[in-house]
């Protein structure tokens, strides 16, 4: 039998646990998420040294267009 001592020690502990896990997910999808804009920023350094990149005028245009409304 536990006691609610123990019960309450170990709801606690539980508690604390899942906050941890959940922390360290958050953290690994934030790493993640910046490796990954990483990669994309050096390939398009790459894009924009080597002449490549190209501007889509007409997207570019329609959010211009979008923010002045």
């Amino acid at each position: 039998m536990i006691s609610n001592i123990n019960g309450s020690a170990m709801r606690s502990a539980y508690a604390n646990s899942l906050n941890d896990n959940k922390e360290i997910k958050a953290n690994a999808k934030l790493t993640a998420s910046q490796d990954g804009s990483q990669n994309k920023i050096e390939k398009l350094k790459e894009a924009i040294a080597s002449g490549e990149y190209k501007v889509d005028l007409s997207a570019l245009s329609k959010k211009m267009a979008d923010e002045l409304l």
